[in-house]
């Protein structure tokens, strides 16, 4: 038996990612890049012109952009291209195909790791096609296992795929668990800037505008994360993230704010001893990790000044200012479809409020009050998951005034 409080192993399928890499140190790794018009993307395609003898684009897909979708495709001479949603009349690079069935296709070609950058819902149906033909995935969209962890677990073991984390919090926890025994783990402990809002006075939220809460401190990134991070809905996602990643029970993921985001998460372990990842805040380091399936590569980014970082601080969570991490946990500890709902409720808050259709308070307030109301199958199947999607978001949809007439 155990002693008491350590955990037993974890399945032979997710102590996988755990372990050290066995990728030959000079084989050309074929990557499958989706999303790679956004932020990931770019930063992707930075690693890949860095190392062209450790990568090749076989295929790329894009949510709306065919321009620059085939910019990217000239450049690397990338032979399978999709656009999910392109704009009418857009002229598309030649041979790019269109729709998600499309993207779909390209997640299943013959590759050595797909890269997941699309945001939000939209990822999860060419995550799991990408499982499903057993390709090991890199994953930077959290809302795939948050809307459908035990689904695409369940994909993975099938097929013997790897999932790997790209989000800073999730890989820094990846590089302090590799070659430790998960028995030994008491905690894993996730940071957060605590976003432009950490200290601002509660009574005035109601009046942030959209491009303040775009004025992130740290991180550059696109619309919709930056949003989350200023309510930190983020961190609440990345809970139930890491839940699914590492096979951990939530009463051992915790939060704390970390406002300079050197250090990106960090693992306690049963001896007391606490391992951290330190950096700067620069996501390339963990799509270079993830793409050459865990082996580090030369000059990816500068190494952080310890002595110019310091001090390190650290402050626990205000409930009242970030009801969103309590929100979040409550939705996967109930499991079944209210992690899913919680998602989709999110992501239709969030864009309500970037289109004026909400204020930046209401967010997280919308989002509970369409969890309260959902259905809660205990199992749902894949059908069922994007039924209660589109039902979540259309709940917010009929709470919120419309975009273009802004609020009375």
């Amino acid at each position: 038996m155990l002693p008491a409080g350590i955990r037993p192993p974890l399945s032979p399928h997710w102590s996988a990612i755990l372990q050290q890499p066995d990728v030959p140190a000079r084989a050309r790794r074929r990557v499958v890049l989706l999303g790679a018009t956004g932020s990931i993307g770019r930063q992707a395609c930075e690693i890949v012109a860095a190392h062209p003898d450790r990568f090749e684009l076989v295929g790329v897909v894009a949510g709306h952009d065919p321009g620059a979708l085939d910019a990217v495709v000239r450049r690397f001479g990338v032979p399978r291209s999709a656009v999910v949603d392109p704009p009418p009349g857009a002229v598309l690079p030649e041979g790019c195909a269109v729709g998600l069935e499309a993207a779909c296709e390209i997640a299943a070609l013959d590759a050595d790791v797909v890269c997941v950058g699309i945001s939000g819902a939209a990822a999860l149906r060419p995550t799991l096609a990408a499982l499903e033909a057993g390709t090991d995935v890199a994953t930077a969209t959290k809302e795939v296992l948050v809307m459908a962890g035990e689904l695409v677990r369940a994909r993975a073991a099938a097929s013997g795929a790897t999932i790997i984390p790209v989000d800073s919090e999730h890989s820094a926890l990846w590089q302090c668990l590799r070659g430790e025994d998960p028995a030994s783990v008491r905690r894993l402990v996730l940071t957060a800037s605590g976003g432009p809002f950490r200290q601002r006075p509660l009574d005035t939220l109601a009046t942030v505008t959209v491009e303040e809460a775009l004025r992130h401190p740290n991180w550059s990134m696109g619309p919709k994360i930056t949003v989350d991070s200023a309510t930190m809905m983020n961190k609440g996602l990345e809970i139930i993230e890491a839940h699914f990643l590492f096979d951990m029970p939530y009463a051992r993921i915790d939060v704390v704010i970390h406002p300079p985001s050197v250090v990106h998460s960090c693992v306690e372990f049963c001896d007391g001893a606490t391992l951290a990842q330190l950096g700067l805040p620069d996501m390339r380091v963990p799509i270079a990790l993830a793409l050459s399936g865990g082996r580090r590569l030369e000059g990816v980014c500068a190494p952080v000044d310890l002595a110019a970082a310091s001090p390190l601080e650290f402050q626990e969570v205000d409930p009242r200012r970030f009801p969103a991490v309590g929100l979040a946990r409550r939705a996967g500890e109930a499991g079944g479809a209210a992690p899913c709902v919680l998602n989709a409720a999110n992501e239709a808050a969030v864009a309500a409020f970037l289109g004026g259709g909400c204020r930046f308070d209401e967010i997280v307030p919308l989002v509970e009050r369409t969890l309260d109301a959902a259905p809660a199958p205990a199992s749902p199947s894949l059908d069922e998951l994007v039924a209660l999607d589109a039902w979540a978001r259309e709940e917010v949809g009929r709470a919120c005034a419309p975009a273009t007439g802004g609020r009375s």
